[in-house]
Formats: C-alpha cells, sequence, structure tokens
C-alpha cells in the first residue's frame, strides 16, 4: 500500500498538470506469465538437439531466477554446449559458472569457463567475470592461476609498516580526512603491532612518495585518493612498493605490478543491480541517470552489464538534476495520454541522489505505474532515519553498506564486520560521510592482508564483500533493502520483490 504523503504528491501533480481535464480510468497492462521450466524440460525431449540444448538453456535460466538453484544447476550441467550458437554458449557460461561457484562445485566452474579458450566474441566485463571465477576453482582445486598476482616481497611476512599518503589540502584534502580518520580510529581499536604512518600527498610526485616510502621503511603504501595518479600508475610496468590505491584509474585495466585499486565505486554498484534485476526475471529495463559525466560512467556500466546477460534497454533517459522530475519519467516510461505504457518494460534502474529520488516514485503513481519495480544504487539513501521524508521511496529496492543499513544488512549492529570501530565511529561522523569512514576501514583491512591475497577475496568487510580481480582492482558485492514505511527493511534472496516483509 502507498503512502499518503505520496498520495498526496500523485494528487498535486495531478492538480497542475490536468486541470479541467476529465480523468480516464487506468489502463491495465497485460502481463505474460512466467515460462514454466518443466514444459519446457518436456519440449526439448521432442526437439532436435540444436533446439533442444537451447531449450534447455532457458529452462535452467527460469529456474535460477525462481531460487531453484540445484534443478538450475543439474539442467545447465547437463546441456552439450558445443551444440549451442556462440552468443548461447557465453550466456551458458555465465550461467553455469554462477550456479557452480554458489554450490561450491569448482570443477563444473572449469568446465563452463573453458569457453575463454575459445575466443568467443563476448563483451569486457564477460571476459572478467569468467576470468575471476575460473581463478576462484583453481584456487579451490588447488591449481595454479593463469594469471599470478602474487607478492613475493611479503609473502610469509606479517604487514607491520604501512605509509598513508593521502592529500592534506586541495579539493581532495576533506575526502582524505575522513577517510584517514576512520584509519586511525580502526587502527587504536584494533591495537595490534602495525605501524601506520602518514603523508601529505599534496606536497610530493608520485615517485618522491615512493622514495618517502622507502626510506621509511615501509612494506606498502595506502595511497594515492586522485583518480588521475591512479591512472599513471596503472599504466607503469610496476609500482616501486606493493600499493593499495583509494581509486580506480581510467584504463580498461590495471596494468601495473603490485598495484591494487579499491574504491566506492558507481560503476559496481551499477552492475550489481543489472545482475539482480536479471536475477529476478526482468528482461527488458528502463533506466534514468543525471546528465553529467558520473550519470554517464554508471549508466554504462549499467547498460554493458544488462546487456551482456541478454537483457534490452528499452529507454535511457539523461535527465537535468535540476529540471522537472514528471519529463524524464514521461520519458522513461513511454507516457502517452498520461498514462506510462509498460508493454515493454519490466522495471526501472534509477541513478539519482535522494531529493530528486523521492519524486520519482509519486510521479510514477500518477502516471499509473505504481507498481513497476525500481532497482537503485546507494546514492538515494542519506544514511539516516528520515522517516517522512523517504515514505516516498516505498517499495524501491537499492543497495548500501552494511555500516548503513545494520539492520536490513546483518541482522543488527552487533554482527557488523568491525562492530567496535562502527560503535566508535557512528556518533561522531556525519551521515554523509560515513560511506568514506567505511572505506577507511575496510582499505586498513585490505592493507594488512598484502601477505595474503587469498584473504582479501571474500572479505565482508565495512562497505561490503570484497574481492579480488586478476588485475588487481577489488570490487564490491552489496547488501540489498527496501524501503518500508520510509525506512530500510530486509528483503528475501533470491526474489526481491517477492518479498513481503
Amino acid at each position: 500500500m502507498k503512502q499518503s504523503l505520496r498520495g498526496l504528491l500523485a494528487t498535486t501533480l495531478m492538480a497542475f498538470l490536468v486541470v479541467g481535464c476529465a480523468m480516464q480510468p487506468p489502463s491495465v497492462v497485460d502481463r505474460v506469465p512466467a515460462e514454466d521450466p518443466g514444459q519446457l524440460l518436456s519440449q526439448a525431449e521432442q526437439q532436435a538437439p540444436e533446439q533442444a540444448a537451447k531449450t534447455r538453456l532457458e529452462a535452467a535460466n527460469i529456474l535460477a531466477r525462481q531460487g531453484e538453484r540445484d534443478r538450475a544447476f543439474e539442467t545447465a550441467d547437463g546441456i552439450e554446449e558445443s551444440l549451442l550458437s556462440e552468443s548461447d554458449r557465453v550466456r551458458w557460461a555465465l550461467l553455469l559458472s554462477e550456479l557452480a561457484r554458489a554450490l561450491n562445485e569448482p570443477r563444473a566452474v572449469l568446465r563452463a569457463t573453458q569457453v575463454l579458450d575459445d575466443e568467443l566474441p563476448m563483451q569486457a566485463n564477460q571476459q572478467k567475470t569468467l576470468a575471476e571465477r575460473q581463478r576462484w576453482a583453481r584456487e579451490a582445486l588447488d591449481q595454479p592461476s593463469a594469471v599470478s598476482i602474487a607478492l613475493p616481497e611479503l609473502e610469509g611476512q606479517t604487514v607491520r609498516r604501512i605509509v598513508v599518503a593521502l592529500p592534506e589540502s586541495g579539493p581532495l584534502s576533506s575526502v582524505a580526512n575522513t577517510i584517514a580518520t576512520a584509519m586511525r580510529q580502526h587502527h587504536e581499536v584494533k591495537g595490534g603491532n602495525v605501524e601506520l604512518s602518514f603523508l601529505d600527498a599534496s606536497r610530493y610526485t608520485l615517485d618522491e612518495l615512493y622514495d618517502r616510502a622507502q626510506q621509511m621503511n615501509s612494506q606498502l603504501i595506502i595511497g594515492p585518493l586522485d583518480k588521475d595518479q591512479v591512472t599513471q600508475l596503472e599504466q607503469r610496468d610496476s609500482v616501486p612498493l606493493p600499493t593499495l590505491a583509494l581509486n580506480y584509474g581510467s584504463s580498461d585495466s590495471n596494468q601495473a605490478q603490485r598495484l591494487f585499486q579499491y574504491g566506492l565505486s558507481a560503476e559496481d554498484e551499477a552492475r550489481q543491480a543489472a545482475r539482480r534485476a536479471w536475477q529476478d526475471g526482468h528482461r527488458q529495463m528502463s533506466m534514468m541517470v543525471p546528465d553529467n559525466d558520473w550519470g554517464r560512467r554508471v549508466g554504462e556500466a549499467f547498460w554493458n552489464e544488462w546487456q551482456s546477460q541478454g537483457g534490452e534497454i528499452t529507454n535511457a533517459v539523461r535527465y537535468n538534476p535540476d529540471s522537472s522530475v514528471s519529463n524524464a519519467v514521461q520519458t522513461a516510461l513511454n507516457v502517452s495520454g498520461e498514462r506510462a505504457r509498460l508493454s515493454n518494460i519490466d522495471a526501472l534502474f534509477l541513478l539519482a541522489l535522494p531529493e530528486y529520488a523521492r519524486q520519482v516514485p509519486p510521479t510514477m503513481d500518477y502516471y499509473y505505474a505504481p507498481n513497476l519495480p525500481i532497482y537503485a544504487t546507494s546514492h538515494l539513501h542519506e544514511g539516516r532515519l528520515q522517516t517522512r521524508l523517504d515514505q516516498d521511496l516505498n517499495d524501491v529496492v537499492f543497495m548500501d553498506i552494511p555500516w548503513q543499513i545494520p539492520d536490513a544488512a546483518v541482522g543488527g549492529e552487533e554482527a557488523l564486520p568491525f562492530a567496535s570501530t562502527y560503535q566508535t565511529l557512528r556518533d561522531e561522523s556525519d551521515a554523509s560521510m560515513f560511506r568514506l569512514m567505511a572505506m577507511g576501514v575496510d582499505a586498513y583491512e585490505l592493507a594488512i592482508r598484502f601477505s595474503n591475497l587469498g584473504a582479501m577475496n571474500g572479505l565482508k568487510g565495512s562497505t561490503g564483500t570484497l574481492y579480488l580481480s586478476d588485475d588487481g582492482r577489488i570490487h564490491r558485492e552489496l547488501p540489498w533493502a527496501k524501503f518500508q514505511n520510509g525506512v530500510p527493511s530486509p528483503i528475501l534472496i533470491p526474489n526481491l520483490n517477492d518479498s513481503d516483509e
């Protein structure tokens, strides 16, 4: 049930936009019922081998979306992949490897990821996903990885001397200070024998920073924070010391030995939203992103991930954050005659800050699209309870870091990663800066694991579950929540929109 505030805003919109016009009853959009995987599997028994393989792949996809992972895995594993077209072989490999990893079946992951050796046409993010899963399977089976990112200079050692190189002046100084403060607090709460030293990155060139760190006998560096500097480093063959950069470079991949990259990537969130929407059974998405560089980058990440799974983008709207929300929603939802036309739209991906985001669902209500699922990134959540304002976001599903949604994410503050530090920081930090605090904590935890890179993979961090890719970039998986009565609440996995909690 939508809240009264949302209804009030919808009524207000109606008064402004339809003065003097008689309203017609909302049209009913016919939905195609979900296909029966059992029926598809029965059909496959009567089909020619090539068509049967394709039909079984569709059945496996449906079973996976319905949460029947065991049956989905059995079906996908039984497909003779050589009978599939090249594009379907890639789809099969992505599905089987995902299911096999979830069910701890590394040999099936290796079977699926053999498509990497066949030089099939696939997008870069598909290749990267399969390579990461292949690496996991090889490690699980104690087989050597195709790409080594080991750090022999730290192997067998305990990390005790860390230099943090962050700017103390300039445009990034406020962000840097927040991250550094969290590191210091976490270092104090955690105790131990780690020596944490700080250098003002705004006073030195990159090479001078490395020289200073080596003179201080540091085992590794945390930093830089500046994206351009990270880009410069990742284009080198190697860096002088093991380095955890606190941003991602602009190159397609990181080329430098000893360089690792970690940050609060909005692109990661967009890709996760695309995967979640696909797993929930959606196939045709509309999207709304701001008309700026940030919106372009995040929108492209969602678009590429969505299409890599076989999804279709029906409408892509770049909106002006200072302009009417109504205009953007009309375009995103094919509004005609003041009604949304949803015959080719299953769901909406929304990238927006809170003030703009809160206006989108009421506007959708007005255009007779109250039940269209909305998938959003963390950016619409301010990180503090604002029940009255956030009622207009009711039923929107979004992801955020565990520290921002403790009740929805992991069942309470006591179960949070690094809960003692969380308790120390939560009352003294601005809600808008709390994600950066969590980032500082996770950067510290990643750094002390540099002597055992395997310990980074799957790390349950303050900013999500962290995964290390073969090129040294660290990615996050975030928990999901849904606004209910203006409050982020838990949702059921795997099918978000089936939750009634």
